[in-house]
């Protein structure tokens, strides 16, 4: 063997053995303990057990706390999604507006995205007091953040064209945007934010853990004071809200990619049913309450954003905030690999592609029983069988990245071209062989990219985790907030800010490379 063969060999395994000495770091540094876990497994198979038979009696308290929750969801998409739409021609840089303007665009949008909905509620409840207005307030702005990002991504990516001439014509940039950007665009746009709803179903249920409205308080009522059997309605209804909205989403989805066809005057009354949706859950949302709005609160908490601690910023001690990032990061990356890899063969087994019908059905259904329950539950119930911990929010986004991925992965695998593993299956070899050789390589940058994704959600959703003890910066945020100590809750937010920017530029990187 030569020299640059081995440097080739050295320089290909160098990758999966950095990863790999990384995981077991982050493993070790978070307190995983699998087997501590497993001898206590008889706690989560009790409470699961609690759950069930659900108390059907208590469906009547649970309606119109859900009704809040589908309400701030339905609204906070549309609201969040036009204004999106509105400002992303701003941010893209092949439309030719103002350099200056697209930077500070980007940089708003960046700030944004680096705050959880639970973040953005309880600072909405600061300056429109408790309800659903603050909670529908947090849910657009979350929304706009997103979908900014992914829209001015779609539209540099498409070709500007047809844009550049228009505009060459006379026609104003607007009707160009309108004209020749929007309708290369609109797939794309409605499949994100029709994803974006049902994902802010559960962001809007845990929302009432901060005052923001919705089902979230019933639900830590209800764990807290042990009554299992009314979570597991709670939990049943949400469930059955994911998955009518995961169908209708898929109805609607098959329309825009043109897959599915309907007569114009279906398609007039389907756009009126969603109108008068978007209408109803507007109009009868809560108003903001501005009479416990304090002008002092206001500028105290501008003043502490503006003027971060910068001793606990730059402190180093288990309880400062490079010790609290680091635990965020490594919560995340384990329960982002962990979900990674028990979602791959989760996601041949949803579909039809590879197993039969009732087999796909049935797990199906239990991918959306996965994706149905908030986050947060996710780590109430965790912590009762691993104890406080960073280990608890390990477990906790393991099984929330399964939900997520496994969809994104299994929408992957239905547009897969499967010609080359139907070749091979002829050819005599066997189904996993022919996986191997035939569909990963062809779904390798595809997986790479919904990962990091749900890399940089875990960084998100891992930023409150501690509200409920299981580790990360939550907590002393939250608490921060709570108590009005500014100063320190903006030292937190600025390293929340810079630590999301830096995993973004590091996702960059790995995916330009893929």
């Amino acid at each position: 063997m030569n020299k640059r063969s081995i440097i080739n060999n050295a320089k290909r395994w160098a990758v999966p053995i950095s990863f790999l000495f990384l995981f077991f770091l982050a493993a070790r540094f978070t307190g995983c303990d699998l087997a501590a876990f497993w001898k206590r497994r008889s706690h989560l198979t009790d409470l699961v057990a609690d759950m069930i038979p659900p108390d059907f009696s208590y469906i009547r308290k649970i309606l119109l706390p859900l009704f809040y929750t589908i309400q701030m969801s339905v609204t906070g998409t549309v609201l969040g999604a036009f204004f999106a739409i509105a400002a992303a021609p701003f941010a893209a840089a092949n439309l030719k507006f103002p350099a200056a303007l697209r930077r500070i665009l980007r940089i708003l949008i960046q700030v944004l995205r680096s705050f959880p909905a639970l973040i953005l509620a309880l600072t909405a409840t600061f300056l429109f007091g408790l309800g659903t207005f603050a909670g529908t307030f947090a849910i657009t702005l979350y929304t706009f953040a997103i979908m900014t990002k992914l829209t001015y991504e779609d539209i540099s990516a498409a070709d500007p064209k047809p844009y550049l001439a228009l505009c060459s014509m006379g026609v104003s940039r607007f009707q160009a945007y309108v004209h020749a950007v929007i309708p290369d665009i609109a797939p794309g746009f409605l499949t994100n934010a029709l994803y974006l709803l049902e994902a802010n179903v559960r962001h809007s249920s845990i929302l009432g853990y901060v005052g923001a409205g919705g089902i979230g308080l019933l639900l830590n009522e209800k764990i807290s004071w042990l009554e299992f059997d009314k979570v597991g309605m709670i939990l049943l209804m949400l469930f059955l809200t994911v998955c009518a909205i995961e169908y209708f989403s898929r109805y609607l989805a098959s329309l825009v990619r043109g897959e599915r066809r309907i007569k114009k005057e279906h398609a007039r009354l389907l756009v009126l049913f969603l109108a008068a949706v978007f209408v109803i859950c507007t109009v009868t949302l809560s108003p903001p309450d501005f009479s416990r709005t304090s002008p002092q609160t206001l500028r105290n908490m501008l003043d502490g954003f503006l003027h971060p601690d910068w001793s606990f910023f730059f402190s180093t001690g288990k309880d400062g905030l490079f010790y609290l990032l680091l635990e965020t990061v490594c919560i995340a990356f384990i329960g982002t690999v962990i979900g990674a890899v028990l979602s791959i063969p989760l996601a041949f087994l949803n579909t039809r592609r590879f197993v039969p019908a009732p087999v796909c059905f049935l797990f199906n259904l239990l991918i959306m029983g996965i994706r149905s329950v908030p986050f947060l539950v996710y780590g109430l119930i965790f912590i009762r069988v691993s104890g406080p911990g960073a280990f608890t929010g390990v477990l906790t986004l393991a099984v929330c990245s399964i939900g997520l991925l496994t969809k994104r992965f299994t929408e992957s695998l239905d547009a897969l071209d499967m010609r080359p593993y139907h070749a091979l299956l002829a050819m005599g070899v066997r189904p996993l062989p022919a996986i191997c050789h035939s569909v990963l390589p062809q779904l390798k940058p595809v997986f790479t990219s919904i990962v990091l994704y749900r890399f940089d959600v875990n960084i998100r959703e891992a930023s409150v985790l501690g509200l409920v003890g299981a580790g990360g910066i939550g907590a002393p945020l939250i608490f921060s907030m709570n108590q009005y100590a500014w100063s320190k809750a903006g030292a937190i937010l600025l390293g929340l800010i810079l630590l999301v920017w830096l995993i973004d530029l590091l996702s960059s990187k790995i995916g330009e490379q893929n």
